[in-house]
């Protein structure tokens, strides 16, 4: 599967957002665009509504690590269920099972709990699950397996999830490497920095 592996900082650069907190320092060292001419290549402010709506599309699937043809298939779904189709998309996004094990503090970044679930890691209501994009509900309880509990990737992850916020649609126990979904997110439990609003835009076309 195509996959982008560059440095993320890299990607975070080229979109004007920093896209995961564990490289801030790499992003304030170099806060403009990368290339030989980045310096100089200021944001233009009469860039074109359709560049920063993809843009902003492009900052979302960056943030969660989602494909672009796995992407329109979330929007779709969000398309057809009832409500506000940017709110339906970010719930849809924030319920796979890989930013749920992020959220919740048992990884330091959402491609190291993607990893983490792809190795069998994670049980989800007793039950092995390996697939990242796995879609949690309310009620679910999300559980590393018992082998798997005091791994130093899982250890450190927990020891220092201190500093990160809990989501109130979750209910995280970290010295039992469990996570309890409490109900579906709304949009004002969902943090991202994102203007959802301009992917709906984009895809309305």
């Amino acid at each position: 599967m195509a996959r982008y592996l560059g440095p993320r900082t890299r990607k975070s650069r080229r979109l004007g957002q920093l896209l995961d907190d564990n490289k801030s320092k790499y992003y304030d060292r170099r806060p403009y665009p990368p290339g030989e001419h980045g310096r100089r290549r200021s944001r233009r402010s009469n860039d074109t509504d359709y560049l920063h709506q993809l843009r902003e599309k492009q900052k979302i699937r960056q943030i969660y690590g989602v494909l672009e043809r796995q992407f329109r298939r979330y929007y779709e779904e969000a398309a057809r269920r009832r409500g506000i189709t940017g709110d339906n998309l970010l719930q849809l996004l924030e319920c796979r099972l890989d930013n749920v094990v992020y959220r919740a503090g048992l990884a330091r970044t959402r491609p190291q709990a993607r990893q983490l679930v792809n190795h069998g890691h994670f049980r989800v209501n007793g039950r092995k699950v390996d697939i990242p994009s796995y879609r949690v509900r309310a009620g679910d309880e999300v559980a590393v397996k018992s082998k798997s509990r005091d791994i130093i990737v899982i250890r450190h992850a927990a020891d220092t999830a201190g500093d990160r916020r809990v989501p109130e649609w979750l209910d995280v126990g970290l010295d039992e490497r469990r996570v309890k979904i409490l109900d579906l997110p709304s949009r004002v439990q969902i943090d991202t920095a994102v203007r959802e609003q301009l992917v709906v835009e984009l895809y309305s076309r």
